[in-house]
């Protein structure tokens, strides 16, 4: 027995040794930071698995913005991430989350300065860099900290512009010359930035009128090759798509734009400034997202028949407003864009009035739209009726998102007639559409 487990012993041993490196680096691949570390201790060939550049190209780093002993080590873990391998990075993001108090925001801060300059001196291949949802104008940010950080920020993309195709600063909520000094340092000592896709969306603080910024106008000229550029509608203005037209005009596919209550929205923006757009950017698709903004003087002020829009969301939350009416929004403004509407996205607090007709006859005007959500008072056979015109053809859907609000805290009658559609339409429903529908009371 003795030799024989001599004899097998290497065979046993030769099996992990001349394991082919693409599987040995699958199975790091799955690891956690801790476990890759242990692992790299077996032998000479695990280690250098370690340092293989394709497992450390992608990072989330995430840092609790709340005391406690368990996320103690997130700082000093995210530094000893960046010196060991932050040279092999290509694409960074980083979230802190609802910082507490101003001791963390000033742990975050330092930690960040070691970070991003370690960053700056051994990494030449990052592409995409994000850093979400600072909210810089939070009490829990001092001038001296907020500060600081922008300084160590800014100087990392005077380094790195360069590099960088993605940047996402979305929600750092600055002042207007603040949020144009750090994105001016993407085109530092150059003619242009070469990001290809950048997200400012709530970038700027709340109430600010960014689109009568001389500052920001400038600021954006600098970009030469956007393909998709996110932002709030309170940076819309003529001059904006002037420069977007004049810069961008081979490369500009996709603009997101937020439009909040609380921006600044009343700006008057000229049909024939989109117009010259669309001419240009002639690939160009544009996204709408509306967050309580709902009156349709508003709306209509803002979505120009010249705009070629792709997807409109429009939000209310659970505010309801006596007053207000959805109807002429869904009968006279979106049918305008019919032509090239693909996706709608409706949430609003309608129980004053039924909109069961004029929502059918909007998606089977749409001969475009393949995605349909909604959540809002609906009678529960709007569904079947949906589900009819699919099956005969006469609208394109392949998603159906629906949440019926009810006025009762019981839904077995709902329920009962939503499973007996899905029994009837089980078919099309499987093998054609990303289908889903509840009933939910709305008390």
């Amino acid at each position: 027995m003795d030799e024989e487990d001599q004899l097998i012993q290497p065979q046993d041993q030769s099996c992990w040794a001349t394991l082919p490196d693409v599987c040995l680096r699958r199975v790091f691949w799955w690891l956690g930071d801790r476990d890759r570390s242990r692992a790299a201790l077996v032998c000479r060939k695990w280690n250098q698995t370690m340092y293989s550049a394709d497992l450390w190209r992608y990072r989330t780093i995430t840092f609790s913005g709340r005391p406690s002993r368990v996320h103690a080590s997130e700082f000093e873990s995210a530094l000893w991430y960046v010196k060991k391998f932050g040279r092999y990075l290509e694409h960074l993001e980083i979230k802190f989350l609802n910082p507490y108090n101003a001791v963390l925001t000033k742990k975050f801060q330092v930690t960040m300065r070691g970070l991003l300059s370690c960053l700056g001196k051994s990494n030449n291949r990052l592409k995409s860099f994000s850093i979400q949802h600072l909210e810089l104008d939070r009490l829990v940010w001092r001038n001296s900290i907020r500060s600081s950080f922008m300084k160590s920020l800014s100087f990392f993309l005077k380094k790195m512009g360069k590099h960088l195709n993605y940047l996402s600063l979305k929600g750092a909520r600055l002042t207007t010359e603040q949020g144009c000094h750090i994105l001016n340092a993407l085109s530092y000592l150059r003619n242009g930035s070469t990001v290809t896709e950048l997200n400012i969306e709530d970038y700027f603080s709340h109430h600010l009128a960014v689109y009568s910024s001389p500052q920001f106008n400038k600021t954006m000229a600098t970009f030469r090759s956007l393909v998709s550029l996110t932002l709030n509608y309170n940076c819309i203005s003529d001059e904006l798509l002037e420069n977007l037209c004049d810069n961008n005009p081979g490369t500009l596919r996709t603009m997101n734009i937020k439009c909040h209550i609380h921006d600044p929205h009343g700006q008057v923006i000229w049909g024939m400034s989109w117009a010259k757009l669309a001419r240009h950017a002639t690939s160009l698709k544009v996204n709408f997202f509306f967050e309580r903004v709902m009156k349709y003087e508003h709306l209509a002020r803002i979505l120009l028949q010249e705009i070629p829009i792709r997807s409109i969301s429009l939000r209310s939350c659970y505010f309801s407003d006596p007053d207000w009416s959805m109807r002429p929004t869904l009968t006279d403004l979106l049918p305008t864009f019919r032509h090239t509407l693909q996706k709608l996205t409706f949430e609003f607090n309608n129980n004053h009035e039924s909109l069961d007709e004029e929502l059918h006859l909007l998606i089977l005007s749409c001969r475009k739209l393949f995605y349909f959500k909604i959540w809002a008072f609906l009678d529960v056979k709007f569904v079947e009726r949906i589900l009819k015109s699919r099956e005969e053809g006469q609208c394109a859907l392949r998603t159906l998102k629906v949440r019926i609000y009810t006025n009762r805290y019981e839904t077995n009658e709902e329920d009962r007639t939503l499973r007996e559609i899905y029994r009837k339409y089980r078919k099309l429903i499987d093998s054609e559409l990303n289908y889903f529908v509840i009933a939910y009371p709305m008390m």
